[in-house]
């Protein structure tokens, strides 16, 4: 069993002992009992509040380096030619406070057909995919604070 308590960031040389899948969900905890592709345990204690990134490299007690790996899951892709439209549903969507994933006039977010129904109704076409949720990490994620 491997315990991790280390990020070491997405940039890495170390060889990689294992690769662990894990969905958005799971991405946002500090605290996971998991197996590695290799078979084995791994559970990760890390700060709460920070979601582990896709291509994340983890250091376990033990010095062994453990790479983190999306899963592919069920998404709405919403897409139109209309950037007024894109950025009226992503206003939308913020104001509802849902993760979004966010491309050049496209964007992903966890299957609901409400929210579905309100972005057809903004101009979208959507459709239902399995793809890795990366969803934006939104504006205050990296420390920033007002003064």
């Amino acid at each position: 069993m491997l315990d991790i308590y280390t990020r070491l960031g997405t940039h890495c040389h170390d060889e990689v002992y294992t690769t662990v899948i894990l969905t958005h969900e799971q991405r946002e905890r500090g605290r996971l009992k998991l197996e590695g592709e290799n078979g084995e345990e791994i559970r990760v204690f890390l700060e709460r509040g920070k979601p582990l990134l896709v291509g994340e490299f983890l250091r376990s007690e033990c010095g062994k380096t453990i790479q983190i790996v999306g899963a592919v899951e069920a998404v709405a892709h919403a897409s139109c030619e209309d950037w007024v439209a894109f950025s009226k549903a992503c206003y939308h969507l913020g104001n509802r406070h849902t993760k979004i994933q966010v491309g050049e006039r496209w964007l992903r977010i966890k299957p609901d057909h409400v929210l579905e129904d309100m972005l057809h109704l903004l101009g979208l076409v959507v459709s239902h995919e399995e793809a890795v949720f990366i969803p934006e990490s939104g504006a205050y994620s990296h420390g920033h604070s007002h003064h």
